[in-house]
């Protein structure tokens, strides 16, 4: 007689990534530096910008990752924390006035607006540096050819042929005629490439087969893709309230979006597509990433 395995539905999936995010937030107050003059602004400023929300997704994908292919948790907790610090410095960045010039991020004040300019400059700096050192360090992983390994995985996922690059195709867009691939390719680099590492940073902690690896990066290259379409639709319809920040910021600057280019039924639609594609990249591994598998649907349909 066969025991049917429970498919977590939506609100275990909130479940886990809360649970995820608790864990998350704990070992980013336990490594990030704490106020201390004379220098104590910049950290204060990390501090604040890591701390005033967050779904905390790349870091749950690590840790998810971790446990399909049994990686230690401590070890899953520290590069989680390194990729929260990441990807918190480029919205810290982000948000500056030479960027996207915004006042509010997940409904607080920006960085740049709750201390000031340069602050927030260095405070994005300070935060990106200490990632690689919280990954250098042997309490990551003892075998320092894993620990190099991260580190050149996100210094490329973070750097100019990834996130920086896509920024950089962002600011340029509405001067180009991008097509649809060009805007593929500008979410895959700008967005992608961190969801890139989180998903296969617990293979390489766990030693996994390239296989394995390959696989998650796949998945990642679609849920990355997919998560930025959704984005995008919370920019174009949402309201600032339910988005804890402002919204019509796309059309308003002229940039190319696959919102923008199909319009918003075509590009939810695209966004379904592209979650299922992702989702059933993860079909050989069964129950075990049940949580990953219905990840991508549970982003596409968010409204915030």
């Amino acid at each position: 007689m066969s025991t049917q395995v429970a498919e977590p539905g939506p609100a275990l999936l909130r479940d886990a990534l809360a649970e995820a995010a608790r864990a998350v937030n704990a070992e980013l107050d336990r490594l990030l530096p704490r106020p201390d003059a004379p220098h104590g602004r910049v950290q204060d400023a990390m501090r604040y910008a890591i701390t005033v929300g967050g779904k905390r997704m790349r870091p749950f994908l690590i840790l998810e990752g971790a446990t399909l292919f049994g990686a230690p948790r401590a070890r899953a907790l520290r590069a989680a924390a390194a990729i929260e610090m990441v990807h918190t410095y480029s919205l810290v960045h982000d948000d500056l006035p030479c960027m996207d010039d915004d006042d509010l991020r997940r409904g607080q004040p920006t960085t740049h607006k709750k201390f000031d300019e340069a602050t927030a400059v260095l405070a994005g700096d300070a935060l990106l540096t200490l990632a690689f050192e919280v990954l250098a360090d042997p309490a990551t992983h003892a075998d320092a050819e894993v620990r190099c390994t991260l580190s050149a995985r996100l210094a490329r996922a973070s750097g100019g042929e990834g996130m920086v690059g896509g920024q950089m195709m962002d600011i340029v867009a509405p001067q180009h005629d991008f097509s649809p691939d060009d805007v593929a390719l500008l979410q895959r680099m700008k967005t992608g490439a961190l969801f890139e590492f989180s998903c296969e940073a617990g293979p390489i902690l766990a030693r996994a087969k390239s296989a394995d690896c390959e696989r998650l990066r796949a998945y990642a290259r679609d849920l990355g893709l997919a998560f930025q379409i959704a984005d995008d639709l919370i920019d174009a319809t949402s309201t600032a309230e339910k988005a804890g920040k402002a919204v019509g910021k796309d059309a308003e600057a002229g940039k190319a979006t696959l919102v923008s280019l199909m319009g918003v039924d075509g590009a939810r639609r695209e966004a379904v597509r592209i979650a299922e594609r992702a989702a059933a990249v993860l079909a050989p591994y069964g129950p075990a990433a049940e949580a990953l598998r219905r990840l991508p649907a549970f982003l596409v349909e968010r409204d915030a």
